[in-house]
């Protein structure tokens, strides 16, 4: 039995719409026309969708904005355009409204889709909501348009094929609307996460799936060339129900918060896709996918399979509804690209001359463009993508994930190769009306999957050469002078706050250790021991085993990330048995993790030497030699391209809306002359930006977390439940903080990560200002922050062990020692200066003072000690030499400077004022 997809003239006769794609008496080039500007579409959501990929550091919600751009923007757009083209052959007429009413849908959607992701972006309900109503309501509408189109249809047994799209866009109006309640800020995790995976069963397996699948069951033969199985479309009604059911129960079990009917549901839906997929495997074995239209659909039906079970598996599985939607974010990727996008450039590849228009030489020619390096395209891909999902070295995940985009990438690339092929045989006038091709394939020069494993194994090598560590290449010796005994001892360690569980490991002298690791924290974290050997970054949720080879002496291990091994991530390896003494092979190792794995070098000599060497995010200690503190020289001017942070704090904005985005990034910065610190910052600076406004304002903050290891913020400035806002978020992840200023003062935003001191000593601080009521006008306001700097290694970031005995080398203002000694602050004779001063710590006080001025207005911690409006600080008379604050306590002084001259100001604990906690005002007449 053929397949009635062929082109115009072998089809059956019907009734026909001008302006409709295939329609009788419309020309090749006008359907190559509206093939290609309808396709525009798609390829313009790939194109930011790649380019997203590639500059996603530097963009907010971008785990959220890439997986939306390929399956709300390209995928969806291609079903809506596609399902049209196949309905309309499928059914033997074509739809109500024409070409016209088509592309109307098709604007409609992707304004709905540009509204959704402008509304997450932006954090307004509104747009989101706007958008998601209007995704849903195009779905509905073009669900209808079908049904219509079914009255009458003349192929009957095709046409009920059509029912997967209509079934499919039902669920689209479901799942957007279930999207659009999920984008609603929430205090219920619970209810949150619940959302979460019944939009996602709606929307993947619903409305993508069924739309595939059904697709599937007649171009999966057009696409091999081949004749379809007698009885495939009766088994694909059956199917479709099963399917429809399986969906229901994942949406159904989500919303209750029954965990085993959603596992029942895709146990259901994976019976669909076996009754379905049968007829299609029969197919393959009598004429096995060879191109790369065939070779992609076949895999993405295997990432679907694959899919769907893992969601059943992980909700059943996880012992919260949180839990499991942490866990299905590693299935962003097999689902988005392994499926959704594979199956979509298959198809497209394959439907690329009905697209571009032509004859039999166009055909082949852009047939051959598109089949280019087919199999090693598919090889590749596909690898990158399971290699996504495995423990593997973070950056050999970032090497290979890079590979696979540009395979995918690919695609365009060929597309424009088959445009400018068929232009170049336009102008030899060897143009005629085509359909969906279903001529002999064309001869095609193939890279073999040889190479696509060849590429794939070079992005490997790049990855552990740049991170040998986390591949736990380079390690020293463990196993000292004791024999082998070829047994092996496997224990499981996992993470609890800050404390390895087990701490301690009890191993035959002998025996082969093997360590497998769950981060079940909240944060990243790793496991290095002595030898060099080391795990890794581990995501929350991720395992990883560690092969830490024949144990022959005590071994020490921790967790390099800053400050966790102070915090008491430890773990120790005990040789029972073991000779007395033996420490033979000494940490030998080029280093441990210092970011993601990649240590900083150095040989050790024995336990500590290794310490040295791993514990390039933490302490430095004295193995190390004085660091970066031997660098100082306070008296030293700063270099050419110094720049002072701006002190001057601009008046509070009009806004009673404040909507702040800051960036988490670790940056390296001098913190006094030639004084390099690696810093963890708020948008690249420590302290973070100044924030300002009045009571009563509202303040919603989002958090993106650009750097390597888990990070969060606090407002001090709002009061409400720390649970959600305040939790730590892990890489390339981000959280919205939303709260509203109901007291004046200037109050402190910190990270507040354990170990939160580490975190704030490294520059994670900044000030919000609230106005008190009446604040009176002044000439000029400036703000300071104080705070501590310990230095560990040169370049490196703070060093616990000093954090620990609050021992700093450095108290300075705004981040760098006497800055404001080289860039004085300026002001004039007889102006009133506002200075606004928090003292960040995170550990030391402050007792701001001013030499030479005397302070007419005291005000601290949300009220006047002197001066300010009405009298409100008492004596009219009085005066104050110092503001005296604690660890995170603010306020601000105003004074007058009665004459020119240079009016040092310092903390008067002078041994502060002599560490850098010193600058100068510049007063003119």
């Amino acid at each position: 039995m053929t397949i009635p997809v062929g082109p115009p003239s072998t089809r059956p006769a019907g009734p026909a719409a001008p302006g409709r794609p295939g329609a009788p008496g419309r020309s090749g080039l006008d359907r190559r026309t509206w093939h290609v500007r309808a396709n525009a579409v798609v390829v313009a959501w790939f194109l930011a969708a790649f380019a997203l990929a590639v500059l996603h550091r530097w963009v907010p919600e971008h785990g959220w904005l890439l997986v939306h751009l390929v399956l709300l923007g390209a995928v969806t757009s291609a079903i809506l355009i596609w399902s049209s083209h196949f309905a309309d052959t499928l059914l033997g007429r074509p739809a109500p409204g024409g070409q016209p009413f088509m592309v109307a849908r098709l604007a409609a959607h992707n304004l709905g889709a540009v509204l959704v992701v402008a509304g997450i972006l932006t954090a307004h309900d509104t747009l989101t909501a706007a958008g998601g109503s209007l995704v849903a309501l195009v779905g509905l509408v073009h669900g209808g348009v079908i049904l219509r189109q079914r009255r009458g249809a003349l192929m009957a047994r095709f046409g009920k094929l059509s029912l997967f799209y209509v079934a499919a866009v039902v669920f689209l109006a479901l799942g957007a609307g279930l999207g659009v309640l999920l984008a609603r800020a929430s205090a219920d995790a619970d209810a949150q996460a619940r959302l979460y995976v019944g939009h996602v069963g709606t929307m993947l397996l619903g409305f993508v799936g069924l739309t595939v699948l059904g697709t599937l069951v007649v171009l999966w033969p057009t696409m091999l060339r081949t004749k379809m199985v007698p009885g495939a479309p009766l088994a694909a009604g059956r199917a479709l129900w099963v399917l429809v059911a399986g969906v229901l129960a994942v949406a159904a079990g989500a919303l209750s918060g029954l965990a085993p009917l959603v596992a029942a549901g895709t146990l259901t839906y994976l019976v669909g896709m076996v009754l379905l997929a049968r007829p299609m495997v029969t197919i393959a074995r009598a004429k096995p996918p060879r191109s790369f239209a065939t070779l992609s659909a076949a895999c993405a039906v295997a990432w679907a399979a694959l899919g769907v079970a893992a969601l059943g598996i992980v909700v059943l599985a996880a012992p919260t509804w949180p839990g499991a939607v942490e866990r299905l974010g590693l299935l962003a990727a097999p689902f988005a690209a392994g499926f959704a996008g594979q199956v979509l450039l298959g198809a497209l590849s394959y439907l690329a001359p009905v697209m571009l228009g032509g004859g039999p030489s166009v055909v082949r020619a852009v047939n051959e463009e598109m089949d280019r390096g087919a199999v090693a395209r598919v090889v590749t891909v596909n690898l990158c993508l399971v290699l996504f999902i495995v423990p593997v070295p973070s950056l050999v995940r970032v090497t290979t994930s890079m590979l696979g985009l540009a395979a995918m990438a690919a695609f365009l690339v060929l597309l424009a190769r088959a445009l400018l092929a068929r232009r170049r045989l336009a102008r030899r006038g060897d143009l005629l009306a085509t359909g969906i091709p279903t001529g002999p394939p064309p001869v095609r020069r193939r890279l073999g999957g040889t190479w696509g494993v060849g590429a794939v194994a070079i992005a490997v090598v790049l990855g552990v050469a740049g991170d040998p560590a986390a591949a736990g290449l380079g390690a020293g010796s463990a196993a000292g002078e004791v024999a082998a005994t070829g047994g092996t001892t496997t224990v499981q360690v996992s993470v609890e706050g800050m404390r390895f569980t087990p701490s301690v490991i009890e191993v035959p002298a002998g025996d082969e250790l093997v360590i497998e690791l769950t981060n079940t924290g909240d944060d990243v974290h790793d496991l290095v021991l002595e030898t060099g050997a080391t795990t890794g970054r581990l995501s929350v949720g991720e395992t990883r085993t560690l092969e830490a080879g024949v144990i022959g002496r005590d071994v020490e291990g921790w967790c390099s990330v800053a400050g966790h091994r102070q915090m008491g991530m430890t773990l120790d390896i005990v040789a029972v048995g073991a000779v007395a003494g033996d420490d033979s092979g000494g940490g030998s190792g080029d280093g441990g993790s210092g970011d993601g794995g990649s240590g900083d070098g150095g040989s050790g000599s024995g336990p500590d030497g290794g310490a040295a060497a791993h514990d390039a995010h933490g302490s430095t200690g004295a193995d190390t030699g004085a660091g970066a503190a031997g660098l100082l020289d306070l008296m030293a001017d700063p270099g050419e391209d110094f720049e002072a942070h701006d002190a001057a704090l601009p008046p509070a904005p009009d806004a009673t809306v404040h909507e702040v985005t800051l960036t988490v990034s670790e940056v390296t910065a001098e913190v006094a002359p030639g004084v390099p610190q690696e810093r963890w910052t708020f948008d690249g600076s420590a302290p973070g930006p100044t924030l300002r406004g009045k009571v009563g304002d509202v303040f919603e903050i989002t958090l993106v977390n650009d750097g390597t290891i888990g990070h969060s913020i606090d407002f001090h400035a709002g009061a409400l439940a720390p649970d959600r806002p305040m939790r730590t978020i892990a890489p390339g992840e981000s959280v919205t903080y939303r709260f509203t200023a109901t007291h004046s003062g200037i109050w402190m935003y910190h990270c507040s990560t354990m170990p939160m001191s580490m975190h704030i000593a490294n520059g994670m601080f900044g000030a919000v200002i609230i106005d008190p009521p009446n604040l009176p006008p002044v000439d000029r306001e400036y703000v300071l922050v104080q705070s501590e700097v310990y230095l560990g290694a040169v370049d490196g970031p703070a060093d616990a062990d000093k954090i620990a005995a609050e021992d700093p080398d450095l108290v300075v203002f705004n981040g760098y020692a006497n800055q404001y000694d080289h860039d004085r602050l300026p002001a004039r004779v007889g102006e009133k200066v506002r200075v606004w001063v928090l003292d960040a710590g995170p550990s030391r006080g402050s007792s701001f003072h001013v030499v030479g001025g005397q302070f007419g207005t005291v005000y601290s911690e949300g009220a006047y000690r002197l001066g300010g409006p009405d009298g409100a600080g008492g004596d009219p008379v009085g005066g104050a030499q110092v503001l005296p604050l604690t660890a995170a306590q603010g306020g601000f002084v105003e004074l007058t400077f009665p004459e020119a001259g240079n009016y040092p100001f310092v903390s008067h604990a002078m041994v502060d004022a002599e560490r850098g906690a010193h600058g100068f005002f510049a007063v003119t007449d």
